[in-house]
Order: structure tokens, then sequence, then C-alpha cells
């Protein structure tokens, strides 16, 4: 019955609803607007069944669960029975970097473990299998229930939570040490699920494309389709005995096949967290406010990072560069199209069509009009006292920003911590102050200058604390001054600032005037930060109330489900195809000429004999992917095995706060194309032959 509420809420919403502000008119909204990120907990059994003509059984869900995995920060997949696994390069980038030997750089001529003897052990890679997905909600809520509001209903909750997780992990007590069980708060903490994962620790390298072949065409082709990129590698999970585990549950191989225009695919995997439940207040402050100064201190950090990477000699630093560079612009070019989807008055008068429709389902309920008929207006306000910070939130919320952010002024902000205390908490900040890494001087420079020019933008020029950060100087030459006196690099001068003693340091003199304004800031924010999480959380159980899980939660990095079909569309007054082929490969590189960010590896710059260029590369589908969808499995209403989930095209970047599947597509490495790359220019045979056959 609930599935059917959603869509009379959300789609026969009356024409009075209409006109709640000029710029963002209501708009008719879609069933699916709020997402297809389906729990385990709550398989969409008959609507995958009636909707794609299969039936998509308990055993069905069962299976799709157990062969998918998940990674640090990604998702992936067993192929076979003896522990292969299959996931995006870009998920093992920094390992496959790190693991180089003497001699090797595997991040440009990629890896092939010739037999089982020279598969690489990944350091710290983990993989988890779902076990189960068991809803604990009533327990969590009737424990903090039956306590007063505050504090105490809160340590309630994780004291039930806690027995919880506790009695579930018993059930699977045989498997010994390699569960793990973890609670996840969905819809805005409304919901407590406990996930119950067997956790695989000994993973190896098996095979990992080029970088240059894994990310062709760089920052440029990132978030775009079409698209030409053989984004995979392989894995495998050893047991303690150092031999290969069994694995049973595993997707077959559709290496053979593939899929066609039209054909329905699954995409499994961990998606992180969304924003399509918040309000359009919420939404506002992101637009206005957070947006926007991330926008900036992205843009100008992966500058300064290119910059000085153009300029070193070391190549490996350079590559370790690379790597970070990679990982902040992937986070850095969607924020501008987020922005504009914000600002777009269809996408935002679809969310207020929601939240009203919201609000009118509340008022037709006196229990529940009693209840959370203000929550929205608190929200709106919580998000005003926000705006009213908005200089500092500009100016210093990224000041202890690890790696792209000043190493100086977060040994400084760390050391006057000390320095005032309070007293229980000065060996934590003694820590913190340890763990500060260090940039090479050059590095240190530019970021120290564009932290100092924060400050002078978030606050303008005639402030105290402009003139406290340059002193009369431009930035460059304020950051000289600074670096100039004792450096903040020596684990000596360190101690020497925490014990007080380099008062006159001009580090420490900007400390001195700002901290005040950037202590009350974090504690205005954490407050504000508490009571939001507590409105979400009481809007979310409401909106549970009402639709029940029709509505699916926000990815949260826990486990999911998403449907959508293989599709091209239009784009620029053209049509994007479905999938791209290799013939695409070699056009980009004749076109944009060696040396460009689509020059090709060497084993590539000639085709490869054997390898049938027509081969499907790339496809797109509309199943609703984010970022944790990394190596995601795209299966078939058959489990088998189709493509890798990589990326979303640029239309897609609105997906953070609404879907809408007729702009946006999820983009797939076609296994047929992995298939290929490995029996013609890899010459894996025997990966190969695991692959197809299904086991060693």
């Amino acid at each position: 019955m609930r599935q059917f509420r959603l869509f009379l809420c959300l789609v026969l919403l009356p024409a009075a609803l209409a006109g709640q502000q000029p710029a963002a008119a209501v708009q008719q909204t879609g069933r699916f607007d709020l997402g297809k990120m389906w729990t385990f907990e709550y398989p969409p059994s008959a609507y995958f069944s009636s909707t794609y003509g299969f039936s998509a059984d308990s055993a069905w869900f069962a299976r799709a669960r157990m062969a998918a995995l998940r990674i640090p920060g990604c998702s992936a997949a067993f192929v076979s029975a003896n522990g292969l696994i299959v996931t995006n390069h870009h998920c093992v980038r920094g390992s496959v970097n790190s693991m180089s030997r003497s001699g090797e750089t595997l991040l440009d001529s990629g890896f092939v473990a010739a037999g089982l003897a020279d598969e690489r052990r990944i350091p710290n890679m983990i993989a988890d299998q779902l076990l189960a997905a068991v809803d604990i909600s009533k327990e969590v809520d009737a424990a903090g229930d039956a306590v007063t509001a505050g504090p105490q209903r809160d340590e309630a909750r994780r004291a039930a939570t806690t027995t919880a997780l506790a009695r579930i992990k018993a059930q699977f007590a045989k498997e010994g040490d390699s569960i793990v069980v973890q609670s996840v708060p969905l819809y805005n903490g409304a919901r407590t699920s406990a996930y119950v994962f067997r956790r695989y620790t000994d993973i190896r390298l098996v095979v990992a494309a080029e970088l240059g072949m894994a990310n062709i065409g760089g920052d440029w082709d990132n978030f775009t389709y079409p698209r030409y990129a053989l984004d995979f590698a392989l894995m495998r999970a050893y047991g303690p005995d150092g031999r290969p585990m069994s694995s049973p549950n595993f997707f077959a191989w559709g290496g053979t096949t593939g899929v066609q225009a039209g054909d329905a695919v699954f995409v499994i995997g961990n998606p992180g967290a969304t924003r399509r439940l918040t309000t359009v207040s919420q939404l506002e402050y992101q637009r206005d406010v957070a947006l926007p100064v991330q926008n900036h201190f992205l843009e100008s950090r992966i500058a300064a990072l290119t910059s000085y990477r153009n300029a070193s000699r070391n190549e490996q630093e350079r590559s370790n560069l690379m790597v970070q560079i990679l990982g902040l612009s992937n986070s850095w070019k969607p924020i501008s199209r987020r922005i504009d989807g914000l600002r777009d008055p269809a996408v935002m008068g679809r969310r207020i069509a929601i939240e009203r429709a919201l609000g009118d389902s509340i008022r037709v309920h006196a229990t529940l009009r009693a209840q959370y008929d203000k929550l929205f207006a608190r929200m709106a306000d919580l998000q005003r006292q926000r705006s009213k910070a908005s200089a500092a939130f500009a100016a210093f919320s990224q000041l202890n920003t690890a790696g792209s952010g000043s190493s100086t002024l977060q040994a400084a902000y760390w050391a006057w911590r000390v320095q005032h205390g309070p007293t229980d908490s000065v060996a934590r900040f003694r820590q913190r102050l340890a763990s500060v890494r260090n940039a090479s001087a050059a590095l240190e420079k530019s970021l120290l200058s564009l932290a100092l020019e924060d400050i002078a933008r978030a606050y303008g020029p005639t402030h105290a604390f402009t003139r406290a950060a340059l002193n009369g100087h431009s930035a460059p030459e304020a950051a000289d001054a600074i670096l100039a006196a004792a450096a903040f690099s020596d684990t000596s001068v360190r101690r020497k600032a925490a014990a007080g003693e380099l008062s006159s340091h001009p580090a420490l003199k900007l400390m001195d005037a700002v901290m005040p304004t950037v202590l009350a800031f974090e504690a205005q924010k954490a407050k504000l930060d508490a009571e939001e999480a507590s409105i979400s959380a009481q809007i979310g159980r409401v909106r549970f109330e009402v639709y029940g899980p029709s509505i699916p939660p926000d990815g949260s990095g826990s486990p999911r489900i998403a449907d959508g079909v293989v599709q091209g569309y239009e784009y620029n007054g053209s049509l994007a195809p479905p999938y791209t082929t290799f013939y695409g490969v070699y056009d980009r590189n004749r076109s944009h000429g060696e040396g460009s960010d689509w020059s090709l590896p060497y084993r590539w710059r000639t085709p490869p004999a054997g390898l049938d260029l027509g081969t499907p590369l790339n496809f797109v589908s509309t199943a609703d992917s984010y970022g944790g969808n990394s190596g995601s499995p795209a299966v078939t209403k058959d489990l088998r095995i189709v493509g890798l989930n990589f990326d979303r095209n640029i239309d897609a970047m609105i997906r953070d706060y609404i879907y809408l599947p007729e702009r946006g597509r999820n983009v797939m490495v076609d296994v047929r194309a992995i298939q290929a790359s490995l029996s013609a220019v890899y010459r894996a045979d025997r990966v190969v032959r695991e692959l197809v056959n299904g086991k060693m």
C-alpha cells in the first residue's frame, strides 16, 4: 500500500501547490525523484518482478548480495569460485602505485601476474561480503523513547545498538573473527540497520590496466560520455592458509553475450552519502554558501598541486601527486554542476513539491501534525544561523584539511590549542600536532599563500583578520615572512611552539588573532550539526511512517541495489550511443596527438594483433549510482556480470539532490572489453579461462 502512496502524493499533486517561490515554481514530480538506491533489508521484489518480467524473489536478492563486495571507498564482486574479484582500476591505483618495486612503475606499465605465486598482496586492502541485513530500528527506538530527550537518550540508543550488534554477531560466531557487524543509520537516523559482513583481509593483485588506458582522457574525460576508459583491475581473496579462498557465490561472466540497448541492468554497490532527503532550506544553504566555498578551495588547491607536480623531477613524487590530484579533481569537478542544478528552477521546484507533499501528508494526520508540523520551519532557521557565519566558514572550514591545506597553519593551530587547553584535551592536541604531515617548501608556500588569501577574501581588505594574515603584504609575501621564521616542519620547533616559547612567530600571532573566532565558529557548527541531525531524524521518521521503504534512504556507504536500462541520450544537440568501442580510443589518440591526455601506453600505441576494435568498451544506463559505486558490478536478470560502474556523466551530478534519469547516466566498463584486453593485449589466458569457466 505504501508504494502507491508515494505515487499519489508526489505525482497527483493539486495545482494549488504551485507558486511557492517565483524563481522555483513547484513542478510536477516523478515517482522516483528521490532515487532507486534500494536496500537489501527492504528489497523491492514486487517492483523488480513486475517492471522487468522475472521472479525477483528472496533467493535472487541473496545471490546478488553474496556475490557483491565492499572494498575501501569502492565496490567490487566475486567472479569465480576461487576468490577472483573484479573492480575498477581507480579503486586500487593508490595501492598499485605503492606496490611498485625497484625499477617498476606499475601505474604506467600495468601489472599482470603470470601465476598464483606472482599475485601480490595489496597493503591494507580488505573486502567485505554482505551476509545479512537486519532492521534493528524497533529496539533502538524503544530504548531511546523510554528516556528523556537529551544526552541520556543518545546513550540509551547507543547501548541498545551495541546489544543488538553483539546478539547478531553471536548468530554468525561460527565464522570467527572474519565477521564484522556494522550499524548504519538510514533515513537521516530515523531507522537503524545492522549489516553482517564476512571480511577478507588477504587480497592480492592479479591484473591492473595501465593508468593511461584506465584513465584515458584524464580529468577532461572525467564525468563525461562518450567515454573510452579501460578502468578495471582483478584481485583475489586468500585464506589464512595462504591459498585462494573458496567463493561459491559469484557472478557468472557475461563476456560473450554482454548487453544491448534496452536491456535491464542492476548495479550492486555502496553509494556514498547523498542529500535527497534534506529540506529545501538545507539545499539553499548548500547552493549559496557551502558549495561555492568548497568549489574555490578545491579548484585553487588542485591548481597549486598541479603546478608543483609539473615542476617536479622526482618520478615517485610525481606519481604520488598524480594520485592525490585525481582524487581531489574527482570531488571538485561535480561541484559546479551541483550548483547549477540547485539554481535550476525546475530542479528546485520538484524538491519543493516533494517537501510540500510530505507536509500535506503530515497535516492530514492529527498525531503526526502535533509532532512534526514545525520541523521544516526550525530547519530553515538553523540554515539562517549557518549563513550568518559564512565568512568564518569560508576562511576557516578547511583549515585542517590534510594534504591540500597548509601544514604550517595546521601545526600552528594545534600548537595554539596545546597552549590554551583545556587540560583534559592537551594530550589529544599534542597527538594531532605530531601527526601534521609536512609539504615540501615550494608546495607549502603555495598552500600557505592560498590559506592567507582565503582569510582576506572572506573578511575583506580592512578587517583585522586580513591585517593579521597579510601584515600589509601580498599573500605570497606574507607566506614568505611566515616561512622565514622558525619552520614548523621541524619537530623541535613544534615542541617549542606548544610550550609557548615562540609567541612572536607570525603564524602563532595569526592564531592569537583568529582562534577565538575559529573556536566560536567550531562550537556553533557542532551545536547546529547536532540539532540539525535531530530534526532530520524526526523528519525521516515521519517520512518512513508515511511512505515506508517505497522511498529508499539516502546513500550511506552501505550495500544497495539499483535498477535501470541500457540507453543512450541526447546531448549537445547530438545523440550519445548506448556503448562505445576500441575504435574510439584510437580516434581520440590520433585527434589529440601524443603528449596529450589521450596518449597511449606502449603496448597500446599500435592496435594489438587479435584485438577486435569493434568490441564494446564502455556503456551507459539509467541505473542510480553515486560516489562509492565505483567498481559496482552491473548484472542482468540472470545475474551475469556485464559491466563495472566507474563514473557518471556530467548531467548526473545533480544526483546528490535528486534522481533524474532523463538527464543522467552511469558509465560502465563493458566486460567484453575486459575479456578482449586480457586475451589479446595482456596475454592473461589463465585469467580468461577462470572468468569464462567460473573456476581455476
